[in-house]
């Protein structure tokens, strides 16, 4: 709908140039935005405002002529806004009409789950690479506040029409392993330490030297440690895991993307090493593919993954990295423009949490020395609790996690504020059927109390939502959409009576209400990753 306005307000400026009441220029690009305040109506532009100064004109005078030319427009149809208001200085706001809200609510009663599906994605092949981290201990929070955020934004592109990968690159054949061989071995040479790494010297200690202690030990970290974690505490579901090691450089990709950057030329032998002119793609400086000694830089196996990708048809690629290798984007796209994907990959760069309670910082654990794993932190709040609070931040903002809003088990926990809205519409449903009350032939058009309207109106965002967030990435806008139509929901409930004996239409349309907005918060629910339970 915003698009479609979008587009009304284009085509009356443009009838107001063909007329000669406005000057002709190119029309800037039209912003319509939703309002903080309600009462300004379901959208607002300041269009006139830009065109005033363009065009040399009072800008209350230039919306005044915008919306009578929209309304122009508008005659002998449908009417989709009941009123189109000009304000000081210069804004145009617009109304639903009744008629569309009531048509909102029959149409997410139509389409059930499929509210909010799209085909903004429809042929884009999505290879969405998260988490990743190396397989030398167990995951930490940082690793979950990204894997609950990329598998949250999965779940929105598939929702309109992208065909998502959920990836786990396995950095296995790189100096971190070595490392790690050292650590069990408990030599001069450590650098990992906790009560996992005791655990695994009882085990492999006697494997043979660093490199084989290291690799049979990843593995094990793999298999036994990071798979279960994501599988059984963080419920995320990868489609591949893609090692390094056996996929990537035994496999002869990084080898093969080597010499396709010789073949367009793009490299430089100096000093000794191999070079890729990746400032030729607005790098900052050209970067090591092979060393002087031979040895084939992490660069380069970087090259051959962006290649692999490629190979396997992928046309968008998403990246989820911690705040430590913000330094890495523009030569990782500078590869992928160099080897030829057409697209540039997208970067979701995830800041350091920090865990506390009565602004206090928390230790939980010795497990992974002087990190949190976030085995623990489920285990003291839930999955769901875990999720949701991961959720509610942009990636980039310096997070804390409130340890003690967390533990909360009442409304005053947002993750069970929006759960008890999902159980009370649940209750609500039951006690219709248990006494027999239809809605099926309801007409929502009798739903015109302020409370009502405000609930259907934050439902039928529902869908520009959803391809908002899949353009921008927006993924920690889900949380707070769930609690703004919770809030919504149990100011409705309170304000009107939805069982009423004396007003069996009024109840009827009212139910079909209450059904649409569980399924939309259901919705909500069911794309962050979180239950909607029906009772609590």
């Amino acid at each position: 709908m915003k698009e479609q306005l979008e587009q009304k307000i284009w085509q009356a400026i443009e009838a107001l140039q063909q007329a000669g009441t406005l000057a002709s220029f190119v029309i800037p690009a039209i912003r319509v935005e939703r309002p903080k305040d309600e009462q300004f109506g379901e959208y607002t532009t300041s269009i006139a405002l830009v065109l005033s100064k363009l065009a040399g004109k009072n800008p209350l005078e230039t919306a005044e002529e915008i919306a009578v030319s929209i309304k122009k427009q508008g005659a002998g149809e449908e009417k989709v806004f009941e009123k189109v208001e000009v304000v000081k200085p210069g804004h145009i706001n617009f109304y639903f009409s009744q008629k569309t809200l009531s048509a909102g609510v029959a149409d997410i009663l139509k389409q059930g789950n499929d509210f909010g599906q799209s085909t903004l994605g429809k042929g884009v092949k999505v290879n969405n690479e998260f988490i990743s981290a190396n397989p030398t201990g167990p995951l930490h929070l940082g690793n979950a506040r990204g894997g609950f955020y990329a598998d949250s934004l999965a779940n929105i592109l598939r929702k309109t029409g992208h065909e998502v990968v959920n990836e786990y690159y396995v950095n296995d054949a790189g100096e971190q392993v070595i490392k790690l061989g050292h650590s069990v071995l408990k030599d001069e040479e450590a650098v990992y330490g906790g009560e996992y790494i005791d655990e695994l010297a009882l085990k492999f200690a006697g494997a043979g030297d660093a490199e084989a202690v290291g690799k049979v030990s990843a593995t094990y970290v793999l298999d036994e440690m990071i798979k279960k974690t994501l599988q059984e505490k963080m419920q995320i579901v990868f489609d591949t895991f893609v090692s390094e090691r056996t996929d990537v450089l035994e496999a002869g990709y990084t080898e093969k993307a080597i010499n396709l950057l010789k073949e367009k030329d793009l490299t430089l032998e100096a000093e000794g090493a191999l070079w890729l002119r990746t400032t030729e793609f607005g790098d900052d400086k050209d970067r090591v593919l092979v060393k002087q000694d031979g040895t084939k830089t992490y660069f380069a196996s970087d090259c051959g993954y962006i290649l692999y990708k490629m190979e396997r048809g992928f046309t968008q690629i998403i990246e989820t990295w911690g705040a430590d290798h913000h330094g890495y984007i523009t030569r990782f796209r500078a590869a992928a423009q160099a080897l030829g994907l057409q697209t540039t990959p997208r970067f979701i760069i995830v800041q350091l949490v920090k865990l506390a309670k009565n602004g206090v910082e928390v230790r939980m654990s010795k497990r992974a020395g002087n990190v949190v794993t976030i085995d623990d932190l489920i285990e003291r709040v839930g999955h769901d609790v875990a999720r949701f609070f991961f959720l509610m931040y942009a990636p980039e903002t310096h997070m804390t996690f409130d340890l003690g809003l967390a533990e909360e088990r009442s409304q005053k926990n947002p993750v069970f504020y929006v759960q008890y809205a999902h159980a009370r519409l649940c209750s609500i449903l039951r006690k219709a059927a248990e006494e027999n009350l239809s809605y099926a032939s309801a007409d929502p058009v009798l739903l015109v109390h302020e409370k009502e309207r405000m609930l259907i109106r934050e439902l039928l965002f529902f869908p520009e939502l959803i391809d908002t967030m899949a353009q921008d990435f927006s993924a920690h806008r889900l949380p707070q959409y769930a609690m703004r139509l919770a809030d919504k929901l149990h100011s409705f409930y309170d304000a009107c009576r939805v069982i009423d004996a004396d007003r069996p239409e009024l109840t009827s349309a009212r139910l079909q209400l209450i059904q649409a907005t569980r399924i939309v918060l259901a919705e909500t629910l069911t794309l962050m990753g979180v239950a909607a339970p029906e009772q609590m």
